[in-house]
């Protein structure tokens, strides 16, 4: 068994693990996605193909949920994830400079959403409930209060440079 095998193969023992641990039941599906979701930073298709043979749900059902929640990704996404606000709030407080200066800094064009490398995934949402904090990015949970575009590059440089360590 080559190296990509052996690597499938312990993909498919991770994901019975999570089906186990959840429970083989429709009623349990988005948990298992959720578990999945995190396990590898998205859905993979062959994961989800897998699961509807597994779970006896029909590959449709399970796109559908997938596709559904934003939660759920089925492209790859970087270990850390930023979130621009561009509600009201954050756009009047000048969110779109803040978006250009995360999208220039790393380099991403205005379709692509994740670096090459898969350490950042960049997109921009209605809102993030911090009205009062706007313009607001919120980094793998955590929340920073009116940024700037020379704020951001800092605080992105902080995390390559975790990343590096």
């Amino acid at each position: 068994m080559n190296a990509v095998e052996q690597g499938f193969q312990r993909d498919l023992e991770r994901i019975n693990q999570i089906v186990e641990k959840n429970g083989n039941d429709r009623t349990h599906l988005i948990a298992i996605l959720q578990d999945i979701q995190h396990e590898f930073r998205f859905l993979p298709e062959e994961v989800l193909i897998y699961l509807s043979t597994v779970m006896n749900i029909p590959l449709s059902s399970i796109y559908g949920v997938a596709t559904f929640y934003g939660q759920f990704s089925l492209e790859p996404k970087g270990k850390f994830e930023i979130k621009v606000c561009d509600g009201t709030a954050c756009h009047v407080r000048k969110s779109g400079v803040i978006i250009e200066a995360i999208r220039k800094k790393l380099g991403l064009t205005a379709g692509k959403k994740t670096t090459d490398d898969l350490k950042f995934t960049f997109e921009t949402v209605s809102c993030l409930g911090a009205c009062g904090l706007a313009p607001v990015v919120v980094i793998n949970e955590k929340v920073y209060p009116q940024v700037t575009p020379e704020k951001i590059s800092q605080i992105i440089d902080q995390y390559k440079n975790e990343e590096e360590s």
